[in-house]
């Protein structure tokens, strides 16, 4: 049954993407987000749209009134100092939980991260972590989803590892580059998160792991990857991990944000795999192979960005 949905982060590569999905699916759509030229830029066609700001709360009443099914895909990972997005998504999320509590939502959808076995999160994890928690606790039928790196054309992550493999001319690989994950299709977690949205009650009020099918070590990640770009990098394997120093020099190759790519190798340092696989059959999701993955990825990143390597 059809249902009036907020997307929050809508100018977002997920947001942004999901729009589409769930109008098609029959759902009115209503996004949120600070400026509508960050909306336009993303491409998202929408007549509903709210600008406000969840880190002050600014426009959230409006934006919740006569909402069913929020989406909280707000991620503050730039900033300076070594808390400022934590602190920021802190705040978001508290500020968020307590509007969709007053507006009596019922169902609220966040993506956040696997979290590894052993407990040792990083700075990255520990702030999703913070978020899941609150959202969880706002509304009852709330669903947390957990996934490793996703693999799209715009997925910063994915996007880090093809800069990475394409402008290096050595691969120089720590000592997390034996640590295994399983990346997932963005048309997966797209799946995932859209079906969330009239899932059964009995789905609701926890999080979910969703992976893709294909456990791997890191250096099997970019491997395959730089096999897909059709490049043949020399390897460099370090006895040491060096993130706080790799991580600068990682993110100046690639253009990235050193705010973004710290915190995000910070969590490298562990396996970062599921805790269980039935995610996609209790939601109903087929699976895409990794290879299909990046070799879509890739594909659509050429029609937006010049692809050296390939």
């Amino acid at each position: 049954m059809p249902v009036r949905v907020l997307i929050t982060g809508v100018s977002g590569y997920v947001g942004s993407a999901l729009v589409p999905r769930l109008v098609r699916d029959g759902h009115a759509v209503r996004g949120f987000a600070r400026s509508p030229e960050r909306v336009d830029a993303a491409g998202v066609e929408l007549d509903d749209l709210v600008l406000g700001d969840a880190v002050t709360g600014a426009g959230l009443e409006r934006a919740l009134d006569g909402v069913q099914v929020a989406y909280f895909l707000i991620h503050s990972m730039s900033g300076p100092g070594a808390t400022a997005f934590a602190d920021q998504e802190r705040q978001a999320a508290e500020r968020f939980a307590t509007a969709a509590a007053a507006a009596g939502v019922r169902r609220i959808v966040y993506l956040g991260g696997l979290v590894p076995a052993d407990g040792a999160v990083s700075r990255h994890l520990a702030s999703r972590l913070v978020v899941e928690e609150a959202v969880l606790a706002a509304a009852p039928q709330s669903i947390a989803l957990r996934a490793s790196i996703v693999i799209g054309a715009r997925s910063r992550s994915f996007r880090f590892l093809v800069r990475l493999i394409d402008r290096l001319p050595v691969l120089a690989l720590p000592a997390w580059r034996g640590n295994r994950t399983q990346p997932i299709d963005g048309r997966d977690v797209l799946e995932f998160l859209a079906r969330a949205a009239t899932a059964p009650a009995a789905l609701g009020g926890r999080s979910w792991d969703i992976a893709g099918p294909e456990v791997m070590s890191y250096q099997e990640l970019l491997e395959r990857i730089a096999e897909a770009m059709l490049v043949d990098r020399p390897k460099l394997g370090l006895g040491v991990t060096m993130t706080p120093v790799a991580s600068v020099v990682a993110a100046a190759v690639a253009g990235e944000d050193p705010g973004l790519i710290t915190p995000l190798m910070e969590s490298l340092e562990h396996d970062l795999l599921p805790r269980t696989q039935d995610a996609a059959p209790a939601f109903g999701v087929r699976l895409h192979g990794f290879a299909a993955a990046v070799e879509r990825a890739l594909r659509e990143l050429e029609a937006l960005e010049e692809v050296g390597a390939r």
